[in-house]
């Protein structure tokens, strides 16, 4: 168990396991099956590999995803939402949408601005 701390309201806890600019982007494409590490580098080309794995190891130490290791050569590794994770998926459905009409508010026309990304279907 984490060491107790003190929230002034519950979206801080929130945010402390999936705030910043990576966290949802990762659970959003996790959402849609398992990844490995590169697809999801593929997937997220502004991402740094260091930033990545962090940003992967954190969101396992929270129990929102889980980590399989295969033992076979070369080695595999994937990434999917824990059960836990998966109750996060409505925040993330949620955000999204806003998000969306948020583009289309300020900027009209979505194709202009949305790269063109399997989660912009």
């Amino acid at each position: 168990m984490k060491e107790r701390k003190r929230y002034n309201i519950p979206v801080e806890a929130a945010l402390e396991v999936i705030g910043g600019k990576w966290k949802c982007v990762i659970l959003c494409h996790l959402m849609r099956g398992k990844k490995r590490t590169g697809e999801l580098k593929r997937l997220m080309p502004s991402i740094t590999q260091k930033m990545l794995t962090q940003q992967l190891r954190e969101l396992e130490e929270d129990g929102i995803i889980s980590r399989m290791t295969y033992n076979q050569v070369p080695p595999k590794v994937e990434y999917e939402l824990s059960e836990y994770g998966w109750s996060v998926t409505g925040i993330l459905e949620s955000l999204s949408a806003w998000g969306l009409h948020h583009i289309e508010k300020v900027y009209g026309d979505k194709s202009a601005v949305l790269e063109d990304n399997i989660l912009n279907i």
